[in-house]
């Protein structure tokens, strides 16, 4: 469990150091939280600049709603330390 939890809080981390990626996933947070993330998710799989398993892995995480919020959560509270 203790391993589980500390890849979880890697991964938190990773997402919050890159810009694109969090901002990216902050706004995949605010379209589900506002049940916008469908448009969202359609244009995802006609990108032709993405490759499948990139449209793959985004739309399983826009999929879950409790991660986004993690990510959301873990953001704001760990921006006044970065």
């Amino acid at each position: 469990m203790v391993a589980i939890w500390f890849q979880d809080i890697e991964s938190l981390e990773a997402i919050s150091q890159d810009d694109l990626t969090r901002d990216l996933f902050l706004k995949m947070a605010w379209l589900s939280q506002e049940g916008r993330l469908k448009p969202f998710l359609f244009e995802l799989q006609h990108d032709d600049d993405l490759d499948d398993t990139t449209k793959g892995n985004l739309t399983e995480i826009a999929e879950d709603p409790s991660f986004l919020l993690a990510v959301e959560d873990y953001v704001q509270k760990t921006q006044i330390v970065h």
